[in-house]
């Protein structure tokens, strides 16, 4: 096992570099002039150059990437542009909200996909299995952004029983401040016992976590649906069924343990494709994640801020696939002779 985890460690560190050069050779070809984007388009030329000089663009492109590669690994990732701080500052600050709300989209997405997958396979081709296969097609085909517009209309502008936008309330800063003690807001609140704040994100939550979840929901289900078929269809499954072993324990211990290791797959590409996702979700509900952060990077040409979370994405891609690599591993020791 420890071999396995080393051969993946050694993999993801070879795919982060080439992401590095990418990125960089792409921010570097895109037509924009950072020093006019951090100074501004009526800055006089030597302030220009005096930018170009203190941002290091002035150098040769060999030069640039060894800073550039020396600053991620000591933690210098540069200044944004537009905001003027430091970006793992701004990335530290919106990280937490955004990580809030991806596990809480993943974690419905996982246990309601798989559920629905086991169920389909009761009757296939029947009602239920109909249903659950319309559901998982819409919720793999529908555009995030519309979605969570249609959610507002729904359950903000018609039945009102939820809140549109935000991560909290506005009053809750002064009625029921939040302790921060992990950085996380919605867990600090509950560690805290700030019962009122809780309630008031959870509520917050629902819709943009939901529309985050229909994705890889539907993705999860099918799977797990394929895979039980296939599971199902095995001599062992025929041998515990001719013994009397009632039909829950066939379907949802014997059958679905060895159906999991395809469906951790999926679970583990969807989480990465949730994380970029996030982004639409984030601007539809004013959620004050790296969403945010990205898309007002990409409107000002923010070449630090979008090397920053295109490498982030590319991190927390490969973080989501190891964990499957090791819980696939674990599900089925076959997995780590490849």
């Amino acid at each position: 096992m420890w071999k396995f985890l080393v051969r993946r460690l050694g993999t993801a560190v070879l795919v982060l570099l080439v992401i590095t050069v990418v990125v960089f050779v792409l921010a570097r070809v895109i037509p924009s002039d950072p020093a006019v984007v951090y100074a501004g388009p009526k800055a006089p030329p030597e302030e220009l150059a005096r930018i170009r000089e203190r941002l290091g663009f002035d150098r040769p492109l060999p030069v640039q990437y060894f800073e550039y590669l020396t600053g991620l690994v000591t933690g210098d990732w540069g200044d944004s542009l537009s905001t003027k701080r430091p970006v793992l500052q701004e990335l530290a600050s919106r990280l937490p909200a955004t990580l809030e709300l991806l596990l809480a989209a993943m974690l419905f997405a996982t246990v309601v996909g798989i559920v629905l997958g086991v169920i389909a396979t009761r009757r296939p081709g029947g009602p239920a299995d109909g249903v659950i296969r319309v559901l998982s097609i819409g919720g793999v085909s529908v555009p995030a952004f519309w979605l969570g517009l249609l959610l507002q209309v729904v359950f903000v502008g018609r039945l009102g029983v939820l809140p549109a936008t935000g991560q909290f309330s506005k009053q809750i800063e002064y009625t029921s401040p939040i302790t921060t003690v992990t950085g996380f807001p919605l867990f600090d609140a509950f560690i805290t016992g700030n019962v009122t704040a809780w309630t008031d994100g959870m509520l917050h939550l629902i819709l943009p976590a939901i529309t985050l979840a229909a994705y890889p929901l539907g993705l999860i289900a099918r799977m797990t649906r394929a895979s039980m078929l296939d599971v199902l269809g095995q001599d062992y499954v025929f041998t515990a069924n001719a013994y009397g072993l009632r039909e829950a324990v066939v379907r949802w211990r014997l059958a679905l343990k060895n159906a999991l290791p395809s469906s951790m797959t999926v679970i583990g590409l969807a989480a990465a494709y949730a994380l970029t996702g996030t982004f639409f979700v984030e601007v539809v509900f004013n959620w004050p994640g790296i969403g945010q952060f990205a898309s007002a990077a990409m409107l000002a040409v923010d070449y630090p801020s979008i090397m920053a979370i295109t490498l982030l994405g590319a991190f927390g891609y490969l973080v989501a696939n190891l964990i499957v690599d090791l819980v696939q591993a674990r599900l089925d020791p076959r997995v780590r002779l490849a």
